[in-house]
Parts: C-alpha cells; sequence; structure tokens
C-alpha cells in the first residue's frame, strides 16, 4: 500500500468495487498497469474528509482528502464491479455516528396554570 504521489490524468481510470480473494473490498478507480514484468490491477481508494461545518438540513459534501494506491495480481481479484463515481463516494464516506433522538415538542405549548380541559377533545393515537 502507498500514496500516490504523481499526477494521474482523469481519463485513464474507471471506477469500480474490487474484491480481492473474497476478503478485501475496495472502491476507487481502476486501471491495467505492468509492473514487475506482469499486468497488475492498480485501484486507487479515496479517504474521504468532511467539511469542519454543515449547514443543518443540506446533505453533508466529503472532500478527499487524498487517494491510497493498492495492486493486484489478476489471480487474486475475487470480483470486480464497475460502478460510478458517487457509489464509490458512497461506499468510502467516513463512519457517521448514530444522533440521539429528540422527542417532538408537546402540542400543549401553554402554561401549566391554564385550562386544560380543551386538550380533553385532541385526538390521541393511541
Amino acid at each position: 500500500m502507498s500514496e500516490t504521489i504523481e499526477p494521474i490524468a482523469e481519463d485513464d481510470f474507471e471506477w469500480a468495487i474490487v474484491e480481492i480473494f473474497g476478503h478485501r473490498r475496495h472502491a476507487g478507480r481502476i486501471r491495467e498497469e505492468e509492473k514487475f514484468g506482469a499486468k497488475m490491477l492498480r485501484i486507487d481508494v479515496p479517504t474521504l474528509v468532511a467539511p469542519e461545518a454543515a449547514e443543518a438540513g443540506k446533505p453533508i459534501e466529503f472532500a478527499v482528502e487524498r487517494w491510497t494506491s493498492h495492486w493486484y495480481g489478476g489471480s487474486s481479484i475475487f470480483s470486480l464491479t464497475l460502478t460510478d463515481e458517487g457509489s464509490v463516494m458512497r461506499v468510502n464516506r467516513p463512519y457517521a455516528s448514530a444522533s440521539r433522538y429528540l422527542a417532538p415538542p408537546d402540542r400543549y405549548d401553554g402554561d401549566a396554570s391554564e385550562d386544560v380541559s380543551a386538550l380533553d377533545d385532541i385526538e390521541r393515537p393511541w
């Protein structure tokens, strides 16, 4: 595993999800390269980072921080699925922890000292 240093033309790559020996799974951009006198699969996997501040109610736009390259021989490829850039980015986005559930406010917002007999007419789901 190494990080890509040289700039690469985007046109030379295809987007794919690759499984290696059925144990490792990478999603990224792929192409065939010759290394050590043999043809190998090169897959560049993006490392995504979330912005520091995100607007409430809008989807978070992740940015690619760096690309990590892996090379595999053809006999080690268990499966290769061609896909699109959006799918690759969704697979590689960081884990988002579960958020806390906030209960909706009560229907009655008045003062507790007020007459609450009108609340008896409210249709309840139970």
